[in-house]
């Protein structure tokens, strides 16, 4: 395992998470350790590996009380955990395909050609693409990386409760960030949990499923 992690269990990753509504006060989560929680979130799949996610980690005193009023009836969880990690979608992602692609050559996980055949066959796409396709794709992008993020914090040791309800329109310029370039996702409270949270029912897969 690697620093700071408590468990490698699937198991109890996956069966043990749940939605967390209080938290420890007195338990703040290191910058390290949060950078690696974000770094293991980050293997996540995209979109021709494109990461449009964007962290806006908030978990100093000041900037949760900025958080809180826009967070509508989530206050509480806001202030009480040890972070709240605002996660946002990026529509210029593409500005760090060469960054991306050129490390994959470097770091032999792909041939130069290759790097050389996919940029010259994306660049065009992703030029003329329009707004709400974008916006398809780094919302799921983004989703898939939130899901993979409190697992993470769960092997970590920590809670999380995904939060949708909040003021998406005022976050980004609350923040000093570019609103027109980054698409609120979700807010993703994290801490230690002061309750075991509530077990919720399932619908069993015959009635999710269709088999074709």
């Amino acid at each position: 395992m690697k620093k700071f992690q408590q468990t490698n269990d699937f198991n109890e990753i996956v069966y043990g998470r749940r939605s967390i509504k209080t938290y420890d006060t007195n338990v703040k989560i290191s910058k390290e350790e949060m950078t690696q929680i974000l770094e293991e979130a980050s293997t996540a799949p995209s979109s021709i590996n494109m990461q449009p996610w964007r962290f806006l980690v908030i978990d100093s005193e000041e900037g949760k009380q900025k958080l809180a009023p826009l967070s509508r009836f989530n206050k509480e969880k806001v202030l009480q955990s040890s972070a709240v990690i605002a996660v946002f979608a990026d529509k210029n992602n593409f500005d760090f395909a060469e960054e991306i692609y050129s490390k994959a050559v470097e770091l032999g996980y792909m041939p130069q050609e290759v790097k050389d055949m996919q940029l010259n066959a994306f660049k065009p796409l992703y030029a003329n693409i329009p707004d709400e396709v974008m916006r398809e794709i780094i919302m799921l992008d983004a989703g898939l990386v939130s899901m993979q993020l409190m697992l993470v914090a769960r092997a970590h040791g920590y809670d999380t409760n995904p939060i949708g309800g909040y003021e998406k329109g005022q976050i980004a310029e609350a923040f000093g960030l570019d609103k027109d370039r980054l698409v609120p996702v979700m807010l993703i409270t994290i801490g230690k949990a002061t309750s075991e949270g509530f077990t919720s029912y399932r619908l069993p897969v015959e009635k999710t499923t269709t088999w074709a």
